[in-house]
């Protein structure tokens, strides 16, 4: 070998190297780095995601809370009421109305002169006829004042009669001049004035006679003696500027009359002539009978009612005045009526309504009021058997309104 060649370093081939499996490759020791890069990608991706959704549903969450607090502040806005069904009466053929009995003739009998009570004659309960005398009064003073009256009368008489005579000479001397017509005329005068005076005299004595018989008291009518508010020797004074005292009350009973207030809706009834028939609690199981004369022919703007007059005949003197009765007046046609609690009605300007509950709405209809027990009443007209009536409304319940009913049972309702 030569010398040249030796010195020539030789390069060897690069080997090539396989890699074995489960070996790393000598470019693996670059790529350690990436691989780091995307797993922090992902971490990050990952954390993105999961605030993303830690958001979401916080928003999600708050959404549904708000939601559901508005529905429930919308359902606590309904109110809650309670229902009763009416109840459905018996078709009313007739009505019964209270009533109290008065004389048909009823009078205070006072004194129409002043002086002390000499006697009475009856006392209450007595049956008197008319004319019959009821007591006498001591009238001095009116008997003194009449006979001065009557003295007067007989010096305006006396008057008279000169001034007449006078008179009738001077107007016969006139006509020859035997006197002036002056005094002629003057005559005349007189004869009128002294006329007038003797007039006035004879009034005043019949003044005073009227006045004098006023002392003796005369029953007006065929009745009973109710009350009596004088003794003998009482002081009677009839002066203007006193208070009058009823001495006598006198009340005629053959006939009795009743005044019933009927309601409007059952006015009909209330037809002049109709029959009526009358109960008593103090005579069980016995009625009588009256006549329907007159009504008033308006209708009681505060009460609703029409004012009727019924008649009754009491011969015998069996029902007294002032007692309480029970008026039955019979209906031209069946009415059908419900009942309700009073605790339903509903007082406004429009008029007397209820509440009723349809399709979970409140709706308000007016009623007619037939008839009041207290805690109920009858309704004529606005209302069915199937209606669900509100009890105890509040103020602001409006026609619309959505309710609630109350699971609570009421007394009353269908079950």
């Amino acid at each position: 070998m030569t010398s040249s060649e030796e010195n020539v370093t030789t390069t060897p081939e690069p080997e090539t190297i396989e890699a074995q499996p489960g070996q790393a490759t000598p470019d693996g020791l670059h790529s350690r780095p990436g691989t780091q890069r995307r797993t922090a990608i992902i971490v990050a991706a990952a954390a993105l995601a999961t605030l993303a959704l830690l958001i979401y549903s916080g928003i999600h969450s708050r959404a549904v809370a708000e939601s559901r607090l508005t529905q429930r502040t919308q359902e606590a806005a309904i109110p809650t009421v309670a229902v009763v069904f009416p109840k459905e009466g018996a078709p009313t053929q007739e009505i019964i109305l209270p009533g109290n009995t008065q004389a048909f003739s009823d009078a205070p009998i006072y004194a129409r002169t002043s002086g002390y009570l000499k006697r009475w004659y009856f006392d209450i309960g007595a049956h008197v006829q008319k004319g019959q005398l009821l007591a006498e009064i001591e009238t001095p003073e009116v008997d003194q004042q009449l006979q001065q009256a009557q003295a007067d009368l007989d010096t305006a008489q006396a008057n008279l009669n000169i001034a007449k005579i006078t008179a009738s000479r001077w107007q016969g001397l006139v006509s020859n001049g035997s006197v002036s017509q002056q005094e002629t005329d003057q005559a005349v005068s007189n004869l009128s004035a002294v006329k007038a005076a003797a007039e006035s005299s004879s009034a005043n004595v019949r003044r005073l006679e009227q006045l004098q018989s006023f002392e003796k008291i005369y029953a007006p009518f065929d009745g009973i003696i109710t009350a009596r508010n004088t003794d003998i020797g009482a002081l009677i004074d009839a002066g203007a500027n006193t208070q009058p005292r009823e001495l006598f009350h006198m009340a005629s009973i053959r006939t009795l009359r009743l005044y019933v207030a009927v309601p409007e809706v059952y006015s009909r009834a209330a037809r002049s002539g109709a029959p009526a028939t009358l109960t008593l609690d103090e005579f069980p199981g016995q009625t009588f009978h009256g006549t329907l004369v007159r009504n008033a022919n308006a209708i009681d703007i505060a009460s609703r009612t029409l004012l009727v007059e019924v008649d009754v005949d009491n011969p015998t003197g069996q029902l007294l005045p002032g007692a309480y009765v029970f008026v039955h007046l019979k209906l031209p046609d069946q009415t059908r009526s419900v009942t309700i609690p009073s605790n339903a009605l509903i007082f406004r300007k429009e008029g007397l309504q209820v509440g009723l509950v349809r399709n979970g709405k409140a709706e308000l209809v007016p009623v007619k009021i037939s008839r009041d027990y207290g805690n109920s009443v009858e309704i004529v007209s606005g209302l069915q058997s199937t209606d669900a009536v509100i009890v105890d409304p509040s103020d602001s319940l409006v026609a619309g309104m959505p309710v609630r009913l109350s699971s609570k049972p009421t007394a009353g309702s269908k079950q």
